[in-house]
C-alpha cells in the first residue's frame, strides 16, 4: 500500500489531537482523515540529541514503518515522535514495538477531547 508523507505543520497538529500510544523508542499518534491513503510523519525534538542523531532516529523510524506498512490503516494519519531510546534499541525490537503500537492504537477507545461541563 502506498504511504503519503506528512509535511505540513497543520497535519502534525491535527494528529496530535488524536489517539496516542507511547513505546520505548517512540510515541505514535493517529487520527482518522478523509484521504484514503495512510499518511505518516516523523518528528524528533532538539532535546533528543544533535542533528546527526535526530536524523538517524528518523531514518530508523522510516525503515520500521516500511517493514510494518501492511499494518497501516487506510484513512488515517500517523505521526511518530522519536525518542533517544530508538538509537540503541535493536531494529527488530523497534519493528515489533511499532507493529504492536499500530494494533493497539486502533483497538483503544477514542480519547475525550471536550472538557466536562
Amino acid at each position: 500500500m502506498p504511504v503519503r508523507r506528512l509535511k505540513k505543520r497543520v497535519q502534525f497538529l491535527k494528529a496530535a489531537r488524536g489517539s496516542k500510544i507511547a513505546a520505548r523508542g517512540f510515541v505514535l499518534q493517529a487520527i482518522k482523515v478523509a484521504d484514503p491513503t495512510p499518511g505518516v510523519g516523523y518528528t524528533v525534538t532538539k532535546k533528543t540529541g544533535n542533528a546527526p542523531e535526530r536524523s538517524r532516529i528518523k531514518r530508523r523510524l522510516r525503515a520500521a514503518v516500511a517493514d510494518c506498512s501492511g499494518a497501516l490503516v487506510a484513512g488515517h494519519d500517523y505521526v511518530l515522535i522519536g525518542r533517544r531510546a530508538s538509537l540503541t534499541e535493536p531494529f527488530d525490537t523497534l519493528v515489533t514495538g511499532l507493529g504492536s503500537a499500530l494494533r493497539r492504537i486502533h483497538t483503544q477507545k477514542p480519547q475525550r477531547t471536550e472538557a466536562k461541563p
